[in-house]
């Protein structure tokens, strides 16, 4: 499938037919279904606690649920568990790794659903994991054990992580969370880069803005999905301005759509 090809941006990388799922005792998401076309960056965004979080864990199969999750046209559960870490990449808010191992080592973590069992890294994995770790501009600390890293260098390694499993899907919660504007402008032309490779790219994000520069909004509020369309559509405008209670306005400002206050 060619990059930016009509075939590649009008099929579907991730569909879910009728998902609901619970945290203990609470159904957080009722009945959810939606279809994130290949090819492109999706943003997913909502008020706090309208089940962001939780529909992207179910999209990477990580929260049982009812309803069905296709990956690439495949069964998400009759997916082999080597051949689903192969095609998704996750990336997770306030992620756990072991503090002791190098951010080198953090980010070869990425390259195992790629190599044999008990098998050294091979050349490919070694320059998957450099590429990756250059991209997100933590190459230079590579030997510095993570527990010794601040919270956005760290965040840098574990999105290198994800992306040294070369997955056909990436799926990320809350990105850019503890990154300082540089690397958040970095990691939106990372976004923008990765589509244009023909991969697929799922976001949630508390920063509006930058979810409007995505190719597609989802929008949520109270487990249910209220909208999903283009971020150029002023009818995905009026949709995000609503669901924060009209607090906000999109505006166009030097070529770029912008949340801002409504004052």
């Amino acid at each position: 499938m060619t990059p930016g090809s009509s075939d590649a941006i009008n099929s579907v990388a991730v569909q879910a037919s009728g998902i609901r799922a619970r945290l203990g005792n609470a159904e957080v998401l009722h009945g959810v279904s939606l279809a994130l076309p290949a090819a492109r960056w999706t943003s997913i965004v909502g008020p706090n606690g309208a089940g962001k979080s939780t529909l992207l864990k179910v999209l990477a199969g990580l929260l049982p649920h009812s309803g069905s999750v296709t990956l690439l046209g495949r069964s998400l559960a009759e997916l082999p568990a080597r051949a689903r870490a192969q095609q998704l990449s996750w990336l997770g808010q306030n992620e756990n790794s072991a503090d002791d191992l190098t951010a080198y080592d953090v980010a070869m973590l990425g390259r195992l659903p790629h190599q044999a069992w008990l098998a050294p890294p091979s050349a490919q994995d070694h320059a998957a994991v450099e590429r990756a770790l250059r991209a997100t501009h933590a190459w230079d600390w590579r030997e510095r054990a993570l527990g010794q890293l601040s919270g956005g260098e760290r965040q840098r390694v574990l999105l290198a992580r994800a992306l040294a499993v070369q997955a056909q899907v990436l799926l990320m919660d809350e990105p850019l969370a503890n990154l300082d504007p540089p690397h958040q402008a970095d990691w939106l032309l990372m976004a923008r880069a990765l589509v244009a490779e023909g991969k697929t790219v799922v976001s949630v994000l508390h920063e509006i803005s930058f979810a409007l520069q995505a190719d597609e909004l989802v929008v949520m509020a109270d487990g249910r999905v209220t909208h999903q369309g283009a971020c150029a559509d002023p009818v995905t405008h009026r949709a995000l301005e609503a669901v924060f209670g009209n607090r906000i306005a999109v505006h166009s400002v030097a070529g770029q759509w912008l949340a801002l206050p409504r004052l």
